[in-house]
């Protein structure tokens, strides 16, 4: 009976170290991946499910299963998808890819939602060689964290200037104040972007506030701001906080232009700001209302499947698996890690429901981007 126990005991701590290595980025290996049927490849997949962001990482696993389907249904590639709850919390999403990786011994992944999560797990993915790609990270300095990550979502760098400068073309404001979450990475990134494009366009700003995420009050914020008078404000931050932002802003009287991050990206920021979200304008690859049959066939095909209007993040994880099959096929492999990891380099020329798309050296994506406008409660084109 105690051999018993000593052997169970060991076992534990066996297993216990092995987590220990992945959660602080060690260097070991993920085992080889399996396959759960001839053809078939097990992709991971690490979503914001549930808790206050969920809204993202519910549309992200529904273009997910929508791509799914069509590339199951052409069968030149099987896939499956074995999806893992971050809560939007580092820790969980360290405990998710370790299950993905160590057990389930998937070929790839996809995720996590928020960026702060994939400086969490990122290094030990790259280091156990395993394949990652965001549909929904922004933030600076994402790729740089090894060769297996990959992102087909614009960074902040490549779509706050675009939306600056075409709200400046519309509304010529001259001075400006800034609103952001200081200890949300995504925000924070956004932040630094606004600033840094702001002053080559040698707009003024006039005084910056931040907030944490799980705020719910900003009457001192934005009554320092409609004291100073600016002519636009930029926020970066969720659309959670982002709503009751907007919501107190119109309610004490401002009414200037808002240009926000990414984070702005859902249609649960209008559901929840309502009528306070017009006049918010936002840089998305995605426009629902763009003329392209692509685009018209996924949001009728999203619309029967889940009984609403897809958003940007369902169009970037439905491309992003889309293209994780071109590279599955290419590597000619289900369950080789590496070749699947080169023949993601090569992805130059694919056209999706977000337009045309390549990884540049970088790993980072290659893409045009829409400059939008909430308008009676939609998001329409900035002219």
């Amino acid at each position: 009976m105690m051999n018993k126990c000593k052997k169970w005991a060991a076992g534990l701590i066996a297993m216990a170290m092995a987590v220990m290595v992945v959660g602080c980025g060690g260097g070991q290996k993920a085992p080889a991946a399996t396959t759960p049927a001839a053809g078939t490849a097990k992709i991971g997949v690490v979503a914001y499910l549930t808790g206050a962001g969920a809204a993202y990482g519910e549309t992200i696993r529904n273009g997910l299963e929508l791509a799914q389907s069509e590339i199951n249904a052409k069968g030149k590639v099987k896939i499956e998808l074995i999806f893992e709850d971050s809560k939007g919390a580092k820790n969980e999403a360290i405990n998710a890819v370790n299950k993905l990786m160590y057990k389930d011994n998937v070929v790839a992944l996809i995720g996590p939602t928020l960026s702060s999560s994939m400086f969490a797990v990122g290094p030990a993915v790259n280091q156990a060689g395993v394949p990652i790609m965001g549909t929904s990270l922004t933030v600076e300095g994402i790729t740089e964290i090894g060769d297996y990550i990959f992102r087909n979502s614009l960074p902040e760098s490549a779509a706050i200037p675009q939306a600056v400068k075409k709200a400046h073309e519309k509304f010529q404001f001259k001075k400006v104040a800034i609103m952001y979450s200081d200890n949300n990475d995504l925000a924070v990134s956004g932040y630094n972007t606004f600033q840094k494009v702001l002053k080559e366009m040698d707009i003024e700003v006039l005084t910056v506030a931040t907030y944490a995420d799980k705020d719910t009050d900003f009457s001192a914020q934005l009554t320092k701001i409609a004291s100073v008078k600016p002519d636009a404000i930029m926020i970066a931050g969720l659309y959670q906080e982002a709503a009751l932002i907007l919501k107190k802003a119109r309610e004490i009287g401002i009414t200037v232009p808002v240009v926000g991050n990414n984070g702005f990206n859902s249609p649960q920021l209008i559901k929840s700001a309502g009528k306070a979200a017009d006049g918010s304008i936002v840089a998305s690859p995605w426009f629902p209302q763009k003329d392209d049959p692509k685009v018209k066939q996924f949001r009728e095909a999203y619309k029967a499947k889940f009984n609403k209007e897809p958003d940007q993040f369902a169009a970037q994880s439905y491309d992003g698996l889309q293209i994780m099959a071109i590279a599955l096929e290419k590597s000619g492999s289900t369950t080789d890690r590496k070749k699947l990891r080169d023949a993601l380099t090569t992805i130059k020329d694919y056209s999706g429901v977000t337009g045309k798309f390549a990884f540049d050296a970088k790993r980072n994506p290659e893409m045009a981007v829409n400059v939008l406008i909430v308008k009676d409660g939609q998001f329409v084109e900035l002219k």
